[in-house]
């Protein structure tokens, strides 16, 4: 095998390997490194920003150093750098698990087993369960496919294409520390601002390319790629996040449903702007189970354009990087 080729075929096998088994099972590099995080958190937590900035960079550093020295010990062998490449953006992505949780969830609530859908979806999304109702389920699971489409599909094909193997382990290094300590709460207001920030840059470009391929993407699940192009640009700036509002408008405008609205996270209640509805201004329909259904093929859709995308970009690099 080429040199050049390590990268692409790598980025490839992780994809298949995905879409073919799903997360690993046992010893998901993920879990070991989240163990990691949390015993340095207790290490060496204050209410402190320059606390939380050492365990960011600490946590970068424990994330992507070994996988890039690795990476540079296998520089001239490509099918063993092609394997690396391939074991972690496997480990990296989590499209299977993404597109089978929003399915579960929206089948719960068809059925009407709402109780069932409650204590599922923790597994999918940050808010209250308890506090919402089946269409209240259809719009949180919806919204959180569309989100980790960006953070656990296109982000990992995004920095592998340019950075290889090391990119994809860096990036879910950041993205798994925002999920632990990036969220506002007493404890990490000021701890997690680093994490969180960190998370905020790498995702950027990631959401953009998972908005856009979200607009190529639509036809294919009987969506409107016009409604999803015209919903990014019109509602994605909306939302809080710098990046969860587009890839969010994007498949409400792909999908034909209306997003935003009241979420509750425990204590913490918030109004989200709505994303979604028609061009002259008339608001979109709420999500049914049924675009969940649609939402998870979708999502599957954008991981394997992401994919192809991907791995042309990193064949017209040099292969050494």
């Amino acid at each position: 095998m080429s040199g050049r080729w390590a990268v692409p075929a790598g980025l490839l096998a992780g994809w298949a390997a995905d879409r073919a088994l799903g997360d690993p099972r046992r010893g998901h590099p993920v879990a070991l490194f989240g163990t990691a995080m949390t015993a340095l958190e207790g290490r060496i937590w204050r209410d402190d920003r320059r606390a939380g900035v050492a365990y960011a960079a600490a946590g970068a550093a424990l994330g992507a150093g070994p996988v890039l020295l690795a990476d540079r010990a296998l520089r001239d062998r490509p099918a063993a750098r092609a394997a690396l490449t391939g074991a972690v953006t496997w480990a990296a992505l989590g499209g299977r698990y993404l597109a089978a949780a929003g399915r579960d969830l929206g089948a719960r609530v068809a059925a009407g087993d709402l109780d069932g859908a409650r204590a599922l979806a923790p597994t999918l999304v940050g808010r209250d369960p308890r506090t919402l109702d089946a269409a209240g389920l259809s719009r949180a699971g919806l919204e959180s496919v569309a989100e980790n489409t960006s953070d656990a599909v296109v982000a990992p094909f995004v920095w592998g294409a340019v950075l290889g193997a090391p990119g994809v382990a860096l990036h879910r290094a950041l993205n798994t520390m925002d999920a632990m300590v990036g969220h506002r709460s007493p404890r990490h207001e000021r701890f997690g601002w680093a994490a969180a920030r960190a998370d905020d840059v790498g995702g950027w470009p990631a959401a953009r390319t998972a908005a856009a391929l979200t607009v190529l993407a639509a036809p294919a699940v009987g969506g409107s790629a016009a409604g999803a192009l015209r919903t990014w640009l019109r509602d994605g700036a909306r939302h809080p996040s710098p990046n969860a509002g587009r890839v969010e408008a994007a498949f409400a405008g792909a999908l034909g449903v209306r997003l935003g609205g009241r979420n509750v996270y425990g204590e913490r209640v918030e109004e989200r702007p709505v994303l979604g509805g028609g061009p002259d201004g008339t608001a979109g329909r709420p999500p049914t189970p049924a675009d969940l259904e649609r939402a998870a093929r979708l999502s599957l859709w954008v991981g394997g354009l992401a994919a192809v995308g991907a791995a042309s970009v990193a064949a017209t690099r040099p292969s050494r990087g």
